[in-house]
């Protein structure tokens, strides 16, 4: 695979959403996924369970050097030859050299995604040896000669009818495209290849410090052949797969296969301690078994404090599983060698900074794989902070660059937004812009985009300030850039409930954006000038909560203000800051405690989007739904909480996704029977009513509090 460049990524991607077949499959197979996972892990505690193997990866990671040599020690005792690579190249030259040390010619190979970082097979075919990969979907993408699409399930991207293709070119006798028959050639073709081979080469999942033990975990019996048959066995396995002692192995796989595949364990676990393996085998030659510890960049990152939780990851593939963008796509084009949002940080660690520069922009930032990652690993910061030191090394596009700077000046952001309410009057109808030119905004035609409001909310401000309520809770309106200037409806319409409800409310002038596109963006700068302005706006009022009607926001300000100004000496301002900041529904359910005779219920058919940023973001869950409940009838949709595909910038930079992620979301609602569609956050709802207008169907969109406002009781 080439170094894509943005132009031929967009073509690969492109590609993509024309297969019909990949889309269904990894569609169907996401829904069914996240049923199967939720039955699976009903019995266990999820978070508890993921927080201990987050403590254990991070406390094996302090100690590697430790851990290796006391696995090292115990493996030696059991006969297992132990060896430590610092490079790719170090491990290819080492599986070659005992090859040639051991006179093997063929090879046979369990599924293991350490020997594809190194691209070994391409070393062992260049030294002139024999190698077959006996994991069916590995045997398959092999002789595709491709890279696997899926850490666990490598040809999920593959139809029966290419597998019975590829099997008819392989064998030169036609095949049935029967599912079974096709598995009965498979082991058929197989079978002589693990008799003949001379050496098997294994992955490992764990490497026990206290015993000298590694373990593999497979859905086939082609690890256990691969592991005992051959006369000489050579185990790769990254240095951070060591763990202390049994028990860490062990709860890792209890969450390991329900992550994976949502199975409550895997077909085979096999332990392998040096004693077992270590004897004669049928050809009277005595067998010979070696481990290889891979560093490859290991090392380095377990110092990147900001990185090195990446090192936690178990291989479970399921930040994959439920991504919106790897569910169109596929791993081919989400990932290099390692997929999905893993991959994205993987590939900049262990292949080079110049081929993850275009991948790692391709994440929307919707935080599913951080909600589901079996080792807490928080993949969108990472992503994030990869991003930044992409801008910092290569430098910003142009785009990004004038957004970073504008955003640090609030006064000239805030000018050439009122400017823009000028400038649109020729391409503005109503409450939208009528038609851009593709050279300002290419390939948004799947959406209507909103106009500049005719007035901000911050001049609305002076004349909708309620009265002053003594005694009453002091809140303070954080409006964020897009209600502020296109959706200050939004803002007042929350004005209006909330002064029904006699609070106190501020709106600090001074305030401007979050910062959260310059930080998805990696203008790091620019997100730290932002954060600071927005405490300092504040701080004067000081007032009890502070909500906002945009998830993302308050989201961003919670998760990252913190660590964006740890260098400021800011923290007790920060907290201060972060910890009054809430979700409007959250602040009218939890705080305010609306009761139903606020609000006149006419049994509107109501539908509800969760941003991603309130339900994983901020973990904000039923206050939704118990105001809909309220004021409407609430309908439950498929996938409510999925991805809208906004992703702020994303869906500026990948239309040719966000587009059919939007196509896909308004269809669910539709099917639900939903009249009146309601959201949280105002990047949604400029996603879901752009689609929805251009689509031109019955479907009304409207933010919470204009829902809200519109059933107030008189």
């Amino acid at each position: 695979m080439t170094t894509p460049t943005l132009q031929n990524y967009h073509g690969s991607l492109k590609q993509a959403l024309g297969d019909d077949f990949l889309r269904q499959t990894l569609d169907n197979f996401a829904v069914q996924y996240r049923a199967n996972r939720q039955l699976i892990f009903a019995d266990v505690n999820e978070k508890g369970l993921i927080a201990e193997i987050a403590e254990s990866k991070e406390a094996s990671l302090d100690h590697l050097e430790e851990l290796y040599a006391q696995f090292r020690e115990q493996a030696a005792k059991k006969g297992i030859t132990v060896h430590r690579a610092a490079t790719a190249k170090e491990a290819q030259e080492l599986v070659c050299q005992l090859a040639k040390d051991y006179d093997c010619k063929k090879i046979i190979k369990s599924k293991s995604m350490t020997a594809e970082e190194i691209h070994l097979n391409h070393a062992l075919i260049e030294a002139g040896l024999e190698v077959t990969e006996t994991d069916l979907g590995e045997w398959i993408i092999q002789l595709r000669h491709e890279g696997p699409s899926h850490m666990v399930m490598p040809a999920i991207h593959l139809s029966r009818y290419q597998v019975a293709d590829v099997f008819t070119e392989a064998t030169k006798t036609n095949q049935d495209s029967d599912i079974s028959l096709l598995v009965k050639v498979a082991r058929q073709e197989l079978r002589a290849k693990f008799v003949e081979a001379d050496m098997g080469i294994s992955g490992a999942n764990f490497a026990i410090a206290e015993t000298g033990t590694f373990a593999i975990c497979t859905n086939e019996g082609n690890g256990r052949l691969t592991t005992t048959l051959p006369r000489v066995h050579v185990a790769i396995c990254g240095i951070d797969k060591l763990v202390p002692t049994l028990h860490d192995a062990l709860r890792v796989i209890k969450v390991l296969p329900r992550n994976a595949t949502a199975q409550a364990i895997t077909t085979y676990v096999s332990w392998i301690t040096g004693a077992l393996e270590c004897q004669r085998t049928g050809t009277g030659q005595e067998k010979k078994l070696h481990i290889i510890f891979l560093d490859n960049g290991r090392s380095d990152l377990i110092k990147d404090t900001k990185c090195r939780q990446a090192l936690r990851c178990v291989r479970c593939g399921a930040c994959a599983n439920l991504c919106p963008v790897f569910r169109l796509v596929g791993g081919h084009r989400m990932g290099y060698v390692y997929i999905g949002a893993i991959g994205l940080i993987l590939t900049y660690f262990f292949h080079g900074h110049e081929r993850a520069k275009v991948l790692a922009q391709n994440c929307i930032g919707c935080e599913t794989c951080k909600d589901i990652c079996a080792a807490g690993i928080d993949l969108p910061t990472v992503i994030q902070e990869i991003r930044a030191r992409l801008n910092e090394e290569y430098g910003s596009t142009m785009d990004s660059a004038l957004l970073g700077k504008v955003l640090q000046n609030r006064k000239l952001f805030h000018t050439l937004l009122k400017f823009g309410k000028w400038a649109q009057l020729p391409v503005k109808k109503g409450r939208y812009i009528r038609h851009l030119p593709d050279i300002f905004a290419p390939y948004q035609g799947f959406r209507a985009l909103p106009a500049i409001a005719d007035k901000a909310f911050r001049d609305l401000w002076p004349s909708i300030k309620p009265p002053e309520a003594p005694g009453a809770l002091k809140i303070g309106v954080f409006a964020g850039c897009a209600q502020d200037f296109i959706y200050p409806r939004h803002l007042k319409a929350a004005v209006d409930i909330l002064a029904r409800l006699k609070v106190n409310l501020e709106f600090p002038e001074t305030q401007s954006c979050c910062g959260l596109p310059v930080q998805m963006m990696g203008q790091r700068q620019a997100a730290i000038a932002t954060a600071k302005g927005n405490i300092e706006a504040f701080q004067p009022f000081a007032p009890d909560y502070i909500v906002t009607l945009c998830a993302s926001c308050a989201s961003h300000i919670k998760s990252h203000y913190a660590d964006l100004l740890a260098k400021e000496n800011l923290g007790e301002q920060v907290k201060a800051f972060t910890d009054k900041i809430i979700d409007f529904s959250s602040l009218l359910t939890d705080v305010l405690k609306v009761k139903p005779e606020t609000f006149v219920n006419n049994q509107e058919r109501v539908g509800y989007h969760y941003p991603c940023h309130l339900i994983r973001g901020l973990g904000v869950v039923e206050a939704p739904k118990t105001l809909l409940g309220m004021s409407g009838q609430y309908l439950p949709s498929q996938e409510e909480d999925s991805c809208c595909g906004f992703g702020g910038t994303y869906s500026m930079k990948f239309p040719e996704i966000s587009g059919v992620i939007l196509e896909n979301k308004l269809k669910r609602f539709e099917e639900a029977g939903v009249t009146c569609l309601v959201t949280d956050c105002p990047g949604c709802f400029m996603q879901l009513d752009g689609g929805a207008q251009r689509k031109g169907g019955k479907l009304k969109v409207e933010h919470m509090s204009e829902f809200l406002a519109r059933h107030l009781a008189k």
